[in-house]
């Protein structure tokens, strides 16, 4: 009997050990593609597919990475996100990790690459190519060494992928810019082996067994993302300032206030959903709206209500595009906010800029055309006035509407439309007709 109890809780030792062991080598591995430009969608990308490989309680998250690279902040945040991460990070290069993309395959625990494939080239450049200043350089090779730190790999030659000045023996020159073949980097240990696909990397890592999960982007994603590039914000930016613009101008057209107001619903709907816009953020912008309309229709001239108008616009817009708690923007950084700022300030003064040169031209348009009335009523056709205009001048009257410059007098009982010379009256006030041409009335305002 104790031979037989002994059996029994061998097997039992013996399971309680393999059983978790298997499971634990079978696995769980989520995989997801980079292919695009780093930059908003990119990083939206990596958070989504982060949050659903922890759902999902996989072990490890393989990057397929095919990018020439992006936005250095989009990618920083990507690279945080990879070395936070509590489970394991592979990333395979199928052809290029340059740029912003090599920092991003820096934070992987261990990087494979395609044979022919390529990774390095990371100095900062502008949108034309052009190598940007120093800072901006010293600021790249500190997220690199640090990166390669944070990995156990050499600092130096992450370095000599953004500083042209660093000089490795053996690997690269002095005054070049340092960028690795498959075979260089697997030569100097910084790559883990060269394979053709991910089923080569999942054997390598001994996870050929492992249930693999491949993110699925669904269309819904993929507008989102469309939506929230840059390219794309600041034409809806441009959409929702040269709306209002135009409604101002020529109140009651409808059409510019629609444009005005779906440009605004597809900017801020999809940074909201995204956890970028907050509710205050949308008030912000909505007030700043109000104050500029009050200015122009309500409040006499151009003062404090216009100008905090212009900046809760701005602000909101501003302050959507980033992440920031109440104005703390630890997380975000200087250089996406002042990129944010320089977008709308840049989106809205195009749109006035254009309004102003394409506005009267864009209104005689036939697609403009169908949407007002064109019918004119001529004197040959047997139109006249309402009522020939006597002679008014010098007479005085009031003022029955604000007039911004043209509104409504009374003058001996009598209504007439009229213009304020003085550019603007306040309704109740005196004036004096002191031009009268044709069928225009031209008043002052007469002196307390």
């Amino acid at each position: 009997m104790n031979r037989y109890c002994k059996g029994i809780l061998l097997i039992c030792l013996f399971l309680m050990n393999v059983l978790p062991a298997l499971a634990q080598t079978r696995g769980k591995v989520y995989v997801f593609d980079m292919r695009e430009e780093i930059g908003p969608s990119a990083w939206r990308l990596t958070k989504k597919a982060f949050e659903k490989a922890s759902e999902q309680q996989a072990g490890t998250v393989l990057i397929r990475m095919n990018t020439f690279g992006g936005m250095v902040d989009y990618a920083d945040s990507i690279r945080t996100a990879i070395l936070n991460a509590p489970m394991k990070t592979l990333v395979f290069i199928d052809n290029n990790a340059a740029s912003a993309g090599a920092l991003i395959a820096l934070a992987c625990d261990q990087i494979y690459m395609k044979k022919g494939a390529g990774i390095g080239a990371a100095s900062v450049v502008n949108p034309q190519g052009e190598v940007m200043p120093e800072k901006y350089q010293s600021y790249m090779r500190g997220l690199m060494r640090a990166t390669a730190e944070a990995k156990g790999r050499n600092p130096r030659i992450a370095e000599a992928f953004v500083d042209p000045d660093v000089d490795i023996p053996g690997v690269v020159a002095k005054g070049k810019v340092l960028t690795l073949t498959s075979g260089e980097a697997v030569r100097i240990g910084f790559c883990k082996a060269e394979v053709s696909n991910i089923n080569e990397v999942l054997l390598k890592e001994g996870l050929d067994n492992a249930d693999v999960i491949t993110h699925q982007v669904t269309f819904t994603d993929k507008i989102i993302a469309f939506l929230i590039s840059p390219a794309v914000s600041g034409i809806l930016i441009l959409l929702i300032i040269g709306g209002i613009y135009f409604e101002m101008q020529a109140p009651g057209i409808g059409f510019a206030l629609l444009v005005s107001i779906t440009a605004a619903l597809l900017f801020f709907a999809p940074l909201y959903l995204e956890g970028l816009a907050a509710h205050w953020e949308i008030v912000l912008f909505i007030v700043g709206v109000i104050l500029i309309v009050l200015e122009v229709f309500v409040i006499p001239g151009f003062g404090v209500a216009g100008i905090l108008g212009i900046l809760c616009v701005i602000g909101g817009l501003v302050l959507s595009l980033v992440t920031n708690d109440f104005f703390d923007f630890t997380v975000t950084g200087s250089e996406q906010l002042s990129r944010a700022l320089l977008l709308v300030v840049g989106s809205m003064v195009g749109a006035i800029v254009i309004s102003v040169l394409l506005g009267k031209s864009l209104l005689k348009t036939p697609v403009f055309q169908r949407l007002v009335l064109q019918d004119e009523q001529r004197s040959q056709m047997g139109y006249v006035s309402g009522r020939q205009k006597e002679d008014l001048l010098g007479k005085s009257g009031i003022a029955k509407t604000d007039m911004r410059p043209s509104g409504k007098i009374e003058v001996e009982g009598k209504w007439y439309d009229a213009v304020a010379l003085d550019g603007y009256i306040v309704k109740g006030s005196e004036v004096s007709i002191e031009k009268q041409e044709n069928y225009n009335v031209f008043v002052r305002k007469k002196n307390a």
